[in-house]
């Protein structure tokens, strides 16, 4: 990989930025300074640093984020706030939401750059389940839960069977569904007569969000809870 390129994808700098610290001494490759952007480095191997600081590679980033309520799941938008906007550390990286919520919805985001992730968790064939805490207008009956059961007709068709859950609230309820389609939880609810007041994503396959972290932070995923988040 050219040194420039791998300054850049590690977002020391736009590369005319990056060029301008070759010029000045300030990068080393292997503890000798290197000032040619075209020099060829090996990321695995060689050992960069710039102004002294160690320059890690990363290829592949994993984000949890707690998603507050007026941001949009996308990458870039001229009118509205996006997710990718909060996530300040890594813009260079041309990370993207995991799937989307509706701009409402709060809590748990994933946000990555690795294509193949993305279709393991949002592919219908994968199967797996996003779990969803609702506040409902109406209370949640025996019927709500037995016809999320059996799937509830909506307008594209009719849903794959959903959990339906009811807690000691009875207007507050954990829905699990297996499928993305737009604002489904919304829209199943409203096929049954009741509407969702309040909406906010807590598991995604067996990863459950943070409860430490605040709404607005993130953070990176070990290793473990990636392989949790396919499960």
């Amino acid at each position: 990989m050219r040194l420039d390129k791998y300054l850049a994808n590690m977002g020391v700098g736009t590369r005319s930025e990056v060029k301008q610290l070759l010029k000045k001494n300030k990068v080393q490759v292997n503890g000798k300074n290197e000032k040619q952007s075209k020099a060829h480095i090996n990321p695995d191997t060689d050992e960069i640093t710039v102004d002294g600081n160690l320059i890690e590679y990363v290829d592949k980033v994993y984000i949890m984020l707690n998603k507050p309520a007026g941001y949009i799941s996308a990458t870039e938008d001229e009118e509205q706030s996006t997710i990718v906007s909060l996530i300040k550390d890594f813009q260079h990286m041309k990370i993207f939401p995991v799937g989307r919520v509706g701009k409402d919805t709060e809590g748990l985001i994933l946000l990555t750059n690795d294509g193949q992730f993305n279709h393991d968790i949002m592919s219908p064939n994968k199967h797996v389940s996003k779990i969803y805490r609702v506040e409902a207008k109406n209370p949640i009956t025996d019927d709500d839960i037995k016809q999320f059961a059996e799937g509830v007709e909506l307008s594209d068709g009719k849903t794959k069977p959903a959990q339906l859950e009811r807690t000691e609230n009875e207007k507050v309820a954990f829905v699990s569904i297996r499928e993305g389609r737009y604002h489904q939880v919304k829209r199943m609810f409203h096929a049954i007569d009741n509407e969702v007041l309040n909406l906010k994503r807590v598991q995604i396959g067996k990863l459950k969000l943070d409860s430490n972290l605040p709404k607005g932070s993130y953070r990176e995923l070990t290793q473990e809870e990636i392989e949790l988040v396919k499960q």
